[in-house]
């Protein structure tokens, strides 16, 4: 559970990163707890996104995979965002992403900054 919590807080700071850099992903609310609340929120969706979808979409793509030398990963990472975006809409949550470069971009720096923070935080494995 411990490692959940941590992955979850790690996710949302790595969105909250995106987000400050970019100006085509936006997250808005009246205040800075409301914004807290609903990256934590799109942190759970975006997990729970990378969990269930992103595992099928990579053996669908695994020829794709082989054949770029895992650069498509980027592309992958940017449909899970762009399906994060999706939902957050579809759930009347204030966060969306505009346009696929940018969730490139998005993608590239959240899976940077995830990778930075896991290296630093607690982990149970």
């Amino acid at each position: 559970m411990k490692n959940f919590v941590v992955k979850t807080l790690a996710n949302a700071a790595a969105l909250a990163v995106a987000v400050w850099l970019l100006d085509k992903i936006t997250l808005t609310g009246d205040s800075t707890g409301k914004k807290i609340g609903t990256l934590i929120v799109v942190a759970l969706i975006f997990g729970l996104v990378n969990f269930l979808v992103k595992p099928i979409v990579k053996v669908l793509t695994f020829p794709l995979f082989i054949l770029t030398l895992g650069l498509i990963t980027l592309i992958v990472n940017a449909l899970m965002l762009l399906l994060t975006s999706w939902v957050c809409g579809q759930l009347d949550l204030s966060f969306h992403v505009d346009g696929f470069w940018t969730a490139v971009l998005g993608g590239l720096i959240i899976s940077v900054v995830s990778w930075a923070l896991n290296l630093v935080l607690p982990d149970e494995d």
